[in-house]
């Protein structure tokens, strides 16, 4: 079972993967602003959206969990993990722990920028 779920969700996370060089890649052909920057964010935001509906049908009843490996850890997580983060959010507001949420978001991109730096700094 365990197996099973991990080869589906490979082949989720290929498809997402695929997809977001698919859309980078038709993004460049039409977008003339730094390409990279426009990509992202539609890849970030189409993933929310993708993962936000996903959720959302889940929790009606109306796709299984074994779809939800495929298209939310699978083809989501290969696609962007901005759309993980933004449910993740939800889900602590949805609790009533905005708070939480807001300096988890506050904390994650402070974190992310700065070890992005040192990651640089340290390659070169």
């Amino acid at each position: 079972m365990m197996l099973r779920n991990f080869l589906f969700i490979g082949a989720g996370g290929a498809l997402g993967s695929m997809a977001r060089y698919g859309v980078s890649q038709l993004m460049s052909k039409f977008v003339e602003l730094p390409n990279i920057f426009i990509s992202t964010f539609t890849i970030n935001v189409l993933g929310s959206f993708i993962i936000g509906l996903i959720f959302g049908l889940v929790n009606r009843h109306q796709i299984s969990e074994l779809n939800w490996l495929v298209l939310a850890t699978g083809f989501c997580g290969g696609f962007t993990t901005f759309s993980t983060f933004a449910l993740e959010n939800i889900n602590l507001m949805n609790r009533g722990q905005s708070l939480l949420a807001f300096f988890y978001t506050g904390f994650s991109i402070v974190v992310g920028l700065l070890l992005c730096r040192v990651g640089i700094w340290l390659a070169g």
